[in-house]
């Protein structure tokens, strides 16, 4: 289970110039990012502690949230993430052109893809699934919309950051060691950059059990008119049957990703390839 050891920081607090922020917003915003973060319930005294507030604002915030139905109450005192924001991330989604031009790309193709196809824009440090079309084939993990997973680590969100500055990776991700969710993955910001780099170069990113064990993910990024890779659309498989089907995948991605920028009206980079080699797509699935 993943769980960042550096508390979510309001990204405008620190912005010279923005506006004043609301303190008991900031606050509470801020809590509900430390829950989702941490994935698990949070006790009062935990959430105090790692938000560095009096216990009393705390349960004040708490009980608010819950009256609100952002925060659930378990029988054991601890504070776990409630039902309503499902309604945030549903709004949100509604108004993404990018996540409505995903689901038109299948409906026009008349046919549901054969493999789990995913489609996630990215937060911060973290990618949040805005569309998915799980497969028929059983992959031990099911992405659902509002699903969150560790940018650095999840195919999407490496495709996106590919096509980030250096110096932007490295602000996102300012301090070693970087967490892992199954032991896997870039585990430093230089290893991750040298990542990053080959993704840029060859158009696609990999995903090789880094979130889960058995899961085989490859992403390619999505751009829009202005040349910005706005989203990440991805491949995930079982990773026992990738074989020497590897190169089908990887040329499904890139070709879905290129679909999906054109109607944004945008394309891929030129340096991305159309096709890919299937002794590299052949040797990437040995891994």
């Amino acid at each position: 289970m993943h769980s960042s050891a550096h508390p979510p920081t309001p990204p405008a607090r620190a912005r010279p110039g923005a506006p004043a922020l609301v303190p008991a917003v900031t606050r509470a915003l801020t809590l509900l990012d430390r829950l989702a973060e941490q994935r698990q319930p949070m006790s009062l005294g935990k959430l105090a502690t790692d938000l560095a507030l009096p216990k009393s604002s705390v349960h004040g915030l708490c009980n608010t949230l819950v009256a609100f139905g952002y925060l659930r109450r378990q029988d054991d005192g601890a504070f776990a993430i409630g039902p309503r924001v499902m309604s945030l991330a549903e709004a949100f989604v509604a108004g993404t052109s990018v996540a409505q031009e995903f689901n038109a790309l299948w409906k026009d193709a008349g046919m549901a893809p054969d493999e789990t196809i995913i489609l996630s824009v990215l937060n911060s440090t973290e990618v949040v699934y805005v569309a998915a079309r799980n497969g028929a084939r059983p992959l031990g993990l099911a992405f659902n919309v509002g699903m969150r997973l560790p940018a650095h680590l999840a195919a999407t969100g490496k495709a996106m950051l590919a096509f980030q500055d250096a110096s932007e990776v490295r602000r996102l991700y300012p301090r070693d060691p970087l967490p892992t969710m199954a032991g896997k993955g870039a585990k430093t910001v230089a290893a991750l950059l040298k990542e990053l780099a080959l993704t840029r170069q060859r158009g696609y990113s990999v995903d090789d059990e880094s979130v889960r064990e058995g899961v085989y993910c490859m992403g390619a990024p999505v751009f829009d008119a202005t040349g910005h890779a706005v989203a990440g659309v991805g491949v995930c498989i079982n990773k026992a049957m990738l074989g020497a089907k590897g190169a089908r995948h990887h040329e499904a991605v890139l070709n879905a990703a290129r679909l999906l920028s054109q109607r944004l009206g945008g394309d891929l980079p030129a340096t991305v390839p159309a096709t890919v080699p299937a002794r590299r797509a052949s040797k990437a699935g040995r891994k």
